[in-house]
Order: structure tokens, then C-alpha cells, then sequence
């Protein structure tokens, strides 16, 4: 009786401490001060497309959904949470806390579903605890890089590591073998999204464990809550849906007794997800599904090469899985097994332009790999006292990474967007445009236009481009524009893209002929400050 009040506090504990982590994780990269957005500077690529889709929806009318970094076409997009964001910023919620009280939420949950799914399956704190440090704190070798940056000597490497601003690894964007920023918590800061359906699906296969051990099927209720989350993944994040399937369908085939159950949920998730698979992969969509094995050594691709690529991002894993998988009983076996399709999945096939983004695969295999990686420590720290530190030992190893990630994050630098009303150019869009006006721009990144919720003919192209869009072909059309000196080419492309308004920046992103602008065009605003300019094209084209 006391052993259970004991442990019914300490998960008091590890749930508060799972919160307060999970809230200054999510307000310290993305706050507000004085009139302005601060992003750090991990997140400022990221949110270049997430803070406008958030606006197209607070501020904008983005429905039905466009990609308001490419409009014109159904969004491609998985837009839920940024809705949901956008929704609670227009009923007059500030936007950071919109977008931080729900992914703090979100990645809650997450930890939550980790803890909750580790202990149901090997019944035990220690390795409920170990799974969710080994998910926050990566196990990977990427600490060998810092020091052969920072030579190890002592007390300067405690001051180099706790000052730490740059994450020793990121491949492929940089020259080394370990892709440090998808396993870190970069990834979680950076794609808000993400967190929520993996925190849902895995919730959905503790459900299936406990129906399967406990000789219950899931309740009609269930079973359509099941289905309809699923189904939503969709439209909240593509990824998790094609992973759900996948792990599911393994879960058909390892466990009998679940079989109608999971046909009743697949078949639900698949008629509520019918629209977005049409858009993602129908009606030349550009994500054409190919076989590209290798991940990321797939252009170098030899047995030697990925599996050394797998050991150094792995770390000790690469050993304590299998350990963890050959001492686990026949349930957690088949759930690793289950799980297992995803690596293999993320290795050989190509599901976008930029095989990089197959990293999201590898994120929820290694947060069950992990589980096991626990239940391999918790069987040596058992044995005796050699044991225990062995496993203390190894638990260094398994997370120094991750540690070091941590603090390049808290240290991260951080930049300031002015934001309505402070900017007056954003005010001005946003009082004297129509909702869903669309801007032909001179910049990608953080435009007013975009700031302000309207939508923009061409964000940065890579955002866009990994979708599957025709960026190349739009930002060939769009340089054009701004260095042509025949209007009525120029106003056949404002009006093949129903474009309403001109915007340009003094410091723009490519060659701009100004002087035809503003010889041809009205222009409506003028900020000598910004050098921001916005032209209408109403008197000019006839349409």
C-alpha cells in the first residue's frame, strides 16, 4: 500500500515536471514582446511558412484552404493545428500564446502517451522515466563532433557545453554523418504539429495493447474515435497518417484478435482522409511515392555507408535495441515488430522532393526503440551493483547528445518581427485589403502581405517545392514580372493568378524595375522607412 502511494506521487512529480518542461520548451523559442513576434533563430525558417498559414486563417480568409505561400491550388498542406491556432488568435488570443498553449499541450501528451504506452508494456517506473529522457535527450554520437570542435579539457568543457548555441551535428546540411537536428528537440520546436497525432496515435495502440491483454475489443465508441482521429492525421499531419496505416496494417497481420477492429478504424481514417489523399497524391500532385533506398546515403548508397550512418545516429541504441527486443516478452516483441516497418519504410522509399523530410519515420520508431533501449538498462541495473553502474554509465552515453542539444536550444539566438499594430505596414494591408486579396511580391520570407494574412504569389520556393508545388516554374514567372516592361504581359499573369495588389521592398530578392512600376501603377502606399511600396492594379489591367 505504501510502495502504491509512493509511486502514485512520484508520477505527480514526473507529469508536473512534464508540463513545466513542455511550456518553457514552446515559450522559449516563439514569445511576444512589445508589438513584436520573436522567433528564435532554429524556428526562423520554419515559421517563414507557419506564422503566415497561421494569419491566413486569424487574419486572412483561407477558406476553402489554399497555400497562402502558393495559392491557387488546394493546399497540399497538413493546415489543422495552424487552423486551430489562427482560430483561437482571431477570437482574440494573442498569437503566441495560440500557437504555445497548444503545442505545450501537444507535446505533453506526447510524453504522456510515452510514459503511459512504456510502463503499460513492461509494467515498470524505472523504464517509463528512462523512456521518455532517452525521447527528450537523443542518444546519438553528434557529442563527438562538439569535441573535436572544443578539445576536451576540464572545467572549460562544462562552460563550452552550457554555452553551447550550435548543435554539433546537422546532416545532410552540414559535412558529418549524424542528422543531430531531427533527433533533438529542434524538430518539436520547429514543426508545432508534429507532436499532437503522435501523441494520439500512440494513445490509439495503447488502446489496442489493453484490449488485446485484456481480452476486450474496443468499444463501438472507440473504434469511431479511433478512426476519425486517424482520418484527421490527414489534415494535421500527413506523415503521421501514411505511418498510422502502415503500423496498423503490421498490427493486422501480428494481432488476430484486433483484426476487425483495426479494418473498422483504417476504413473510417481512409473515407475522412479521401479529400487530402486526393490533393496530396491525385491530380498531379507532384509527391509521387518512389523507391530510393539508403535515407540519406541514398546518393552514396552502400551497405557500409548506411549502416555506419545508423550507428552514429543511433549511439549505444544500435546495440541496447536488439538487447531490449530479445529480452521483452511475445506482445512487446510484435510491437516492436509493428514499429519496425516504419525504418524500414523511411529507408527505402521516397515520399516528397527531399528525402530529409523520411526523418519524420525514424522520429516515432526511435521513440518506441527507445522504450526497449529502457527495458534493456533496467534488466542490467537488476542484476547487481556492477550492474548498476554500468547502467549509469550507459545512461551518459544514451543522452550527452542530447544534452548538449538542449542548451544550443535554450541559447539560442533570438530575432525580432514588428508585428500589428506596431508595423504600419502590415496595418495598412490589413485595413484597407479584402481578406483574401492576393499580393504578387518582391520578397519571400516574413512579408507584410503575408504577416498580415493575405496571401502572396511565392513564399520562399523550398516550402512550397517539398510539397510538390511548381515553384521553379512560379518564381520564373514572378522574376519576370518584376523586371518586364510590357504591361500587358504583366497584367495577363495578374490576371491568370487573379492577383489584386503589387508589393515591393526596396531590398528586395531579386532585380526589380521600379521605375515601370511606378510609371504604370497606382500606387496606394509608401513607406519610406521599410521601402515597402504597394501598387493597384484595378485602373491599369481590365478585368
Amino acid at each position: 500500500m505504501k510502495k502504491k502511494i509512493k509511486e502514485n506521487f512520484l508520477e505527480k512529480i514526473i507529469i508536473l515536471l512534464m508540463i513545466l518542461f513542455s511550456s518553457w520548451l514552446m515559450f522559449s523559442t516563439f514569445s511576444y514582446n512589445n508589438g513584436s513576434i520573436i522567433v528564435a533563430s532554429k524556428a526562423w525558417s520554419d515559421f517563414a511558412s507557419h506564422v503566415p498559414l497561421i494569419r491566413s486563417f486569424s487574419f486572412g480568409n483561407n477558406f476553402p484552404p489554399e497555400y497562402p505561400i502558393f495559392p491557387g491550388s488546394p493546399i497540399r498542406y497538413h493546415f489543422l493545428f495552424y487552423a486551430f491556432v489562427g482560430f483561437f488568435e482571431k477570437l482574440g488570443l494573442r498569437i503566441d500564446f495560440s500557437l504555445n498553449l497548444l503545442s505545450s499541450a501537444s507535446f505533453f501528451l506526447l510524453l504522456l502517451a510515452i510514459y503511459k504506452l512504456s510502463k503499460f508494456l513492461f509494467k515498470s517506473i524505472f523504464v517509463s522515466i528512462l523512456s521518455v529522457l532517452f525521447f527528450l535527450f537523443n542518444g546519438s554520437f553528434s557529442f563527438l563532433y562538439f569535441f573535436k570542435k572544443n578539445p576536451l579539457s576540464f572545467p572549460n568543457s562544462i562552460y563550452e557545453i552550457l554555452n553551447n548555441q550550435i548543435f554539433p551535428t546537422f546532416a545532410p546540411y552540414d559535412k558529418t554523418f549524424i542528422s543531430g537536428g531531427f533527433w533533438n528537440l529542434n524538430i518539436f520546436t520547429n514543426q508545432r504539429h508534429f507532436a499532437l497525432p503522435l501523441a494520439l496515435f500512440i494513445f490509439i495502440i495503447y488502446f489496442l495493447l489493453k484490449s488485446e491483454q485484456t481480452n476486450k475489443i474496443l468499444s463501438n465508441k472507440l473504434i469511431l474515435i479511433s478512426g476519425l482521429t486517424i482520418g484527421l492525421f490527414s489534415f494535421l499531419h500527413g506523415a503521421v497518417f501514411i505511418m498510422s496505416f502502415a503500423i496498423l496494417a503490421s498490427f493486422f497481420i501480428l494481432f488476430s484478435k484486433q483484426r476487425k477492429v483495426i479494418f473498422l478504424i483504417l476504413s473510417i481514417a481512409f473515407v475522412i482522409a479521401l479529400p487530402q489523399i486526393f490533393f496530396l497524391w491525385g491530380a498531379g500532385a507532384g509527391n509521387a511515392i518512389k523507391l530510393n533506398p539508403g535515407y540519406l546515403e541514398s546518393n552514396n548508397f552502400t551497405a557500409f555507408n548506411w549502416f555506419r550512418y545508423w550507428v552514429l545516429n543511433l549511439g549505444l541504441g544500435s546495440i541496447l535495441i536488439p538487447i531490449g527486443f530479445l529480452l521483452s516478452k511475445k506482445p512487446a516483441k510484435k510491437l516492436f515488430i509493428a514499429f519496425l516497418s516504419l525504418f524500414i519504410i523511411g529507408n527505402l522509399f521516397q515520399f516528397s522532393p527531399d528525402i530529409a523530410a523520411n526523418h519524420k519515420f525514424f522520429n516515432l520508431w526511435i521513440i518506441i526503440a527507445n522504450i526497449f533501449i529502457a527495458f534493456a538498462l533496467f534488466n542490467i541495473w537488476r542484476k547487481n551493483l556492477y550492474g548498476k553502474i554500468i547502467t549509469i554509465i550507459l545512461i551518459f552515453f544514451l543522452t550527452f547528445s542530447g544534452v548538449i542539444d538542449l542548451f544550443a536550444i535554450k541559447n539560442d539566438t533570438m530575432y525580432s518581427i514588428p508585428d500589428y499594430p506596431r508595423n504600419p505596414d502590415i496595418e495598412w494591408i490589413i485595413k484597407n485589403t479584402p481578406r483574401d486579396a492576393i499580393f504578387i511580391n518582391s520578397t519571400y520570407i516574413y512579408n507584410p502581405a503575408s504577416l498580415a494574412g493575405r496571401k502572396i504569389f511565392l513564399g520562399w520556393p523550398y516550402f512550397s517545392w517539398s510539397l510538390g508545388y511548381d515553384t521553379n516554374g512560379r518564381d520564373l514567372i514572378l522574376r519576370q514580372f518584376f523586371i518586364s516592361n510590357d504591361l500587358k504581359k504583366n497584367c495577363e499573369t495578374l490576371k491568370d493568378n487573379k492577383i489584386s495588389y503589387i508589393i515591393s521592398q526596396d531590398k528586395s530578392d531579386f532585380p526589380v524595375n521600379k521605375a515601370f512600376l511606378n510609371n504604370n501603377y497606382h500606387r496606394l502606399y509608401k513607406n519610406e522607412k521599410s521601402g515597402i511600396s504597394i501598387y493597384d492594379i484595378k485602373n491599369v489591367c481590365s478585368f
